[in-house]
């Protein structure tokens, strides 16, 4: 698909947003076993379909697609388009790869939210689960001698636990973790940014909780 192709779009609908805001809205991926493996724009989701690379999936009848097919579909009303002088066209918020079949393995990110999800909101010296706004994260050894932010180096901690440590380890304030820190198990397929998940998507998404990562 050519860039004139995409300058041809005019203005879309007026219930949606300009064209160039839909073309940049998000399609998830599947690969060739229907597994989520990433997202992409609506703008590259085309281009791949009109080369032959993907084809688009109906969230309604999961039935797939090749560019001109996806094409002659009708379009409801209320439902997200863009169209050209010559082309109305839905847009597709699922495509499904046409070779490729991997997995691409993805690490748990060292976030915020995940130390808390893994101490599951819990001080790892007293035990206690005072609250998300009580709960800090506290490096095991203190960043001032050398300690890292990592899975391994930082805990959730009460303000209270927190206070007495002050600038110093466990063993010279007289602590005791309650067990040792580790990266969490768990083996995420897909990472998801806030915000942009879709009904559609529910099949095959089960779970996003990745925020920004943290900085070691």
């Amino acid at each position: 698909m050519s860039q004139q192709f995409f300058e041809s779009f005019g203005a879309p609908d007026d219930h949606v947003n300009s064209t160039e805001a839909v073309l940049d809205q998000r399609t998830l991926v599947l690969n060739r076993s229907w597994i989520a493996i990433d997202t992409t724009t609506v703008r590259k989701a085309l281009v791949w379909m009109y080369r032959g690379m993907a084809r688009a999936i109906a969230p309604d009848t999961f039935e797939t697609h090749d560019f001109s097919s996806w094409s002659d579909l009708a379009i409801a009303s209320g439902e997200p388009a863009i169209h050209s002088i010559s082309l109305r066209i839905r847009v597709p918020e699922i495509i499904i790869l046409a070779l490729y079949n991997e997995v691409p393995r993805k690490e748990v990110v060292f976030s915020r939210r995940n130390i808390y999800k893994r101490d599951r909101f819990t001080c790892q010296y007293c035990g206690e689960q005072p609250g998300s706004e009580e709960l800090t994260i506290d490096h095991i050894l203190p960043r001032s001698v050398g300690g890292r932010s990592t899975w391994e180096n930082c805990v959730l901690a009460c303000v209270d636990c927190n206070r007495h440590k002050a600038n110093r380890t466990p063993d010279g304030a007289g602590m005791r973790l309650l067990k040792p820190p580790v990266r969490p198990p768990w083996t995420p397929f897909l990472s998801l940014k806030l915000g942009i998940r879709k009904a559609s998507w529910e099949r095959f998404v089960s779970e996003r909780y990745w925020d920004i990562e943290l900085q070691a």
